[in-house]
């Protein structure tokens, strides 16, 4: 099992934990964490998952595909710490990773 943090805008702490294998987007989903909506149901075609991932983790993610960043162009805020939660997968290596949730999508 994976522990993830989602914040959101106003700092209200969301811990969860996750399965190995699952995306962000998954638990994001599975717990009804507000602002990650994920519409097109994690095919990485919309950016109602976009989150921003915290250092140390985000340089442990895989690189992003040019799908994943094709489609952040449109993403609200976007920052170098932009990914899509539908494309981070979990990994023991993510335990303890924490997101920011953007205001604009809570």
């Amino acid at each position: 099992m994976v522990n993830i943090t989602f914040i959101q805008p106003d700092g209200v702490e969301q811990p969860l934990v996750g399965a190995i294998g699952d995306t962000v987007l998954d638990v994001a989903l599975d717990n009804g964490v507000a602002g990650i909506k994920g519409q097109c149901g994690g095919g990485c075609t919309c950016c109602t998952c976009h989150c921003w991932v915290h250092a140390p983790w985000f340089s442990r993610l895989a690189e992003p595909h040019q799908d994943e960043l094709d489609m952040l162009k449109y993403a609200w805020g976007r920052s170098q710490h932009s990914r899509l939660a539908c494309q981070v997968v979990l990994g023991a290596e993510l335990d303890g990773i924490r997101v920011d949730v953007p205001e604009q999508q809570s």
